[in-house]
């Protein structure tokens, strides 16, 4: 094969490979719709809310206090009150 012919082939393949990238680069189909946040898709939990309000809280709320037992009793899988 003459040196042209491999110049001629190497040439060729660079510009599929350019040709390629470009058109991948260059998608104009419209951007999917971002996933739904982890809050969308979770049914509305009044415990939710009131822990939110409590983060703002300085001052002991006794409120508060039961939310955030009832979610560590949520979190840690207990049916009672025994530790």
């Amino acid at each position: 094969m003459s040196r042209s012919a491999k110049i001629a082939g190497v040439a060729l393949a660079g510009g599929v490979l350019m040709a390629t990238a470009i058109t991948i680069a260059v998608d104009e189909r419209k951007p999917k719709a971002p996933p739904p946040s982890p809050q969308e898709l979770a049914p509305h939990d009044p415990l939710r809310d009131e822990l939110a309000r409590c983060r703002t809280l300085t001052m002991p709320d006794s409120g508060c206090e039961a939310a955030w037992e009832e979610h560590r009793r949520r979190f840690l899988g207990r049916k009672d009150d025994r530790p």
